[in-house]
């Protein structure tokens, strides 16, 4: 099934040194019989959330490891920055801050204590950054406590400010939310948009539609590694069309008499009056409400319900499982 890629421009050129920070040309990789990433062709706009989705096994993780050049494509190729890799990795990645799976330290070190490490090997400037970063992580104040008793949030706070030391145009974050308590899904979700707000491009994996949702701009959805969408999260969302929850006394008898008025009818798992429809191109919720009316059912209400990305992506996924 090709990919819906919905073309859209981020910034002028001249602002951005190019409009893409990373490109993929027919990018795949195979592991013996199975492919993880299968002729996987992305753009990746530049200053911008950009959210790479799909379940657990998607392929997300492994396109991560290709574009950071540690593990090495069966085929494809990869311009990062607008260098091309491997023979570019020096240079781009002096350029990328990265996340891959959960961020590892010296855990008897403290927070401040491993970013001057991290610093140490990076640029003279970089030990200068420590202390406003921890700042803009808003750990100052268990800087110096030890990294074993940081929570996994504050764990993923403090590998993105060692990914800032070296004033990344590119933060790569694996799966940030994973594992992080409503507040600190919020905390990390701010600080990811001030940081695109600086001006940086921040490309989040992840399987929880509804952040991705309110955090990206764009995004591509992954499934057995194929690409099946790109786009900006708005636009993809309202691909699914029109839907309308109604609530009726029948919403068996409903879904049998709107056959010819809606392309998708559906009653909703344990909620005994309530049922889903997206009407067909050109069928006014009027219709659908006067063939209900007209077949002797009791319409109570019908109410609109804002597309979303999840209902999209299930969509897709479900789509391509009955093929």
């Amino acid at each position: 099934m090709a990919a819906t890629r919905i073309v859209t421009s981020v910034l002028p050129m001249e602002e951005t040194h190019g409009s893409t920070v990373l490109e993929t040309d027919g990018l795949t990789k195979r592991f013996g019989d199975r492919t993880a990433v299968a002729r996987l062709d992305l753009q990746v706009p530049a200053r911008s959330a950009f959210g790479l989705l799909g379940p657990n096994g998607a392929g997300k993780t492994t396109l991560i490891r290709m574009v950071l050049g540690l593990t090495r494509p069966t085929s494809g190729t990869v311009r990062l920055l607008g260098l091309t890799m491997p023979e570019g990795r020096a240079s781009a990645l002096a350029g990328v801050g990265a996340i891959v799976e959960e961020p590892r330290f010296h855990l008897h070190l403290t927070g401040r204590e491993n970013l001057m490490v991290a610093a140490a090997v990076r640029d003279a400037s970089a030990p200068g950054r420590v202390v406003p970063l921890l700042e803009r992580v808003g750990l100052t104040a268990r800087a110096d406590d030890r990294v074993s008793d940081y929570s996994l949030g504050m764990r993923q706070r403090l590998g993105i400010a060692r990914c800032l030391l070296s004033d990344p145009r590119l933060l790569i974050l694996d799966e940030p939310m994973n594992g992080l308590d409503p507040a600190g899904i919020l905390e990390m979700r701010h600080l990811i948009r001030s940081l695109v707000d600086e001006g940086r491009t921040v490309m989040v994996s992840s399987h929880l539609l509804d952040e991705v949702e309110k955090t990206c701009d764009t995004v591509a959805i992954l499934d057995r590694g194929r690409l099946i969408a790109e786009g900006p999260v708005a636009q993809i969302a309202r691909d699914g069309g029109r839907q309308v929850l109604i609530v009726c006394d029948d919403p068996g008898r409903a879904v049998t008499v709107l056959r010819r008025h809606v392309v998708d009818a559906r009653t909703v798992p344990g909620e005994e009056y309530l049922l889903k429809v997206t009407p067909a191109p050109g069928v006014t919720v009027a219709e659908v409400n006067r063939s209900m009316v007209e077949a002797g059912i009791a319409v109570e209400r019908l109410e609109p319900v804002r597309a979303t990305l999840e209902d999209r992506f299930l969509e897709i996924t479900s789509r391509l499982e009955a093929k």
